[in-house]
């Protein structure tokens, strides 16, 4: 499985960024997703979740109400929507894919929030 992120880049506070994870060489719908981020200087944490059928989704308390996750399984993408974003969400977002004995990550995109 390969997977391909893209997306990010520099935002003001306050505005809104969407990222994609697209990927290839297997089935979507056979992993569950999960989005994660790292800022500099810091672990990477856990930032939501989304089951493989996309009926079931978790979020950080961080995060909650401002970021949503989606998938589209026929077009084997995930799409993660980020609003009212402040400067503590910079950091470098990644997409994981789980399933079974699989784990997969994507190369993680950018995300930089400054006036």
């Amino acid at each position: 499985l390969q997977l391909v992120e893209s997306g990010g880049g520099l935002v003001q506070p306050g505005g809104s960024l969407r990222l994609s994870c697209a990927t290839s060489g297997s089935t979507l719908e056979e992993y569950a997703t999960g989005w994660h981020r790292q800022a500099p200087g810091k672990e990477r944490e856990a930032v939501a979740c989304i089951s493989s059928s996309g009926r079931s989704t978790n979020y950080a308390d961080s995060v909650k109400g401002r970021f949503a996750i989606s998938r589209d399984n026929a077009e084997n993408t995930v799409y993660r929507q980020m609003n009212s974003l402040t400067p503590e969400d910079t950091a470098v977002y990644y997409c994981r894919m789980m399933g079974g004995w699989s784990d997969y990550w994507g190369q993680g995109t950018q995300v930089t929030v400054s006036s």
